[in-house]
């Protein structure tokens, strides 16, 4: 039998590799999407990738008889340990074939690299910040997946945990039908609670007119998370690099912010169009052609996700939700959309599930981090 070699990540070419790894992992299977080449090159470029700055990485890939079979990243996150006083291995990218002596070579390296450093723990899957994909696919292998959720096929997670490694976290997600009809106590609520506290809904005119509302809605993202355990304050620099990556894929019809009599932010949500199938058409690429996918899901599309939601605590038991979801059932009423999935969302963050409760959802994906204390 041929022995597994785990080789670091040291040239450009090497990096490609890494990349593209997962796409000829999942060539031709229906419900994985891949990320943009370009992304995720750009992830480890300290000039493109802000968390680069306070935490450190490797990259490895995984070979058997001449190929590439696997491929895990590890990192430590100094501004976590710092702030949180969390002090791990957190393993992330990590993919392989169905072969137990791969997934055990690339978690012993992540232990071993653990271990160099005097950590005795490590975790994952889970990238460098709470923005970042996180969680391995535990159920709803045969759900197309989302540009921000990580796709793997069903053998990962009984391969890691014949391991040794057990849950650390789970998130769920949901899938709703969105209904034609508009549940009265909804549209009777949201007019109620918007003249209690005198708030309205922006009326955006063009894409511009959202951008300096950008920074805002990340502080809001701060205040409305900051109170689970792991999260951590997203800096200046990662809300530049994250406007100018998703920005130009944003719709402004699909954007809701709230505002109170001060033209304060108090609530916000944005959506996208679903992109999964565009993504699985560009084959990780927006030139030559990707943009065109792109611009199609953009026009036409009977899917939508939610991709982030803030309220400010003030305001999180006072009702607003209904006003964000008034106007989200107007909006993609009048553009045709049928149907809404979640991102992922802790198990126990209960606040914000209870959102979906009126339009019958279904949990239709669950993932998890796995960790192991040595």
């Amino acid at each position: 039998m041929s022995k597994v070699s785990i080789l670091e990540v040291k040239t450009p070419e090497d990096l490609k590799q890494f990349v593209k790894f997962p796409m000829n992992l999942y060539k031709g299977n229906p419900y994985y999407v891949p990320s943009f080449i370009k992304d995720e090159l750009n992830v480890w470029n300290p000039q493109e990738n802000p968390a680069l700055q306070y935490s450190e990485a490797k990259q490895f890939l995984a070979w058997k008889d001449n190929k590439v079979v696997g491929r895990i990243a590890v990192i430590i996150n100094h501004k976590e340990e710092k702030e949180l006083g969390i002090k791990k291995v957190r393993f992330g990218w990590i993919d392989f074939i169905d072969d137990t002596e791969v997934p055990k070579a690339l978690i012993d390296t992540a232990i071993n690299y653990a271990k160099e450093h005097q950590i005795d723990n490590i975790e994952g899957p889970m990238g460098f910040t709470n923005l970042d994909k996180a969680g391995m696919l535990t159920f709803g292998f045969e759900k197309i997946a989302t540009m921000i959720g990580i796709y793997n096929y069903e053998y990962y997670p009984k391969h890691i945990e014949n391991l040794g490694l057990v849950k650390e976290k789970e998130w769920v997600e949901f899938e709703m039908n969105f209904p034609k009809v508009l549940p009265p106590k909804v549209e009777k609520f949201s007019s109620l609670i918007a003249e209690k506290y005198n708030l309205r809904v922006l009326d955006f005119q063009s894409k511009e007119e959202i951008l300096p509302y950008v920074k805002p809605m990340f502080k809001l993202l701060d205040e409305t998370y900051k109170h689970l355990s792991t999260y951590t304050p997203i800096s200046e620099e990662q809300i530049k690099t994250y406007k100018e990556k998703f920005f130009p894929m944003i719709a402004k019809n699909y954007v809701i912010c709230v505002v109170d009599e001060h033209d304060e932010l108090v609530s916000f949500a944005v959506t996208m169009p679903s992109y999964s199938k565009a993504l699985q058409k560009s084959k990780g690429k927006l030139f030559p052609f990707g943009w065109w996918h792109f611009l199609q899901a953009q026009k036409k599309n009977d899917r939508a996700n939610f991709y982030l939601i803030g309220i400010h605590p003030e305001y999180q038991r006072r009702g607003v939700t209904a006003i964000i979801f008034k106007e989200i059932f107007v909006r993609f009423n009048n553009m045709g959309i049928d149907f809404a999935e979640t991102n992922p969302e802790l198990e126990e963050n209960k606040s914000v599930q209870v959102l979906w409760q009126d339009y019958n959802p279904t949990n239709h994906k669950r993932r998890r981090t796995y960790s192991l204390k040595f």
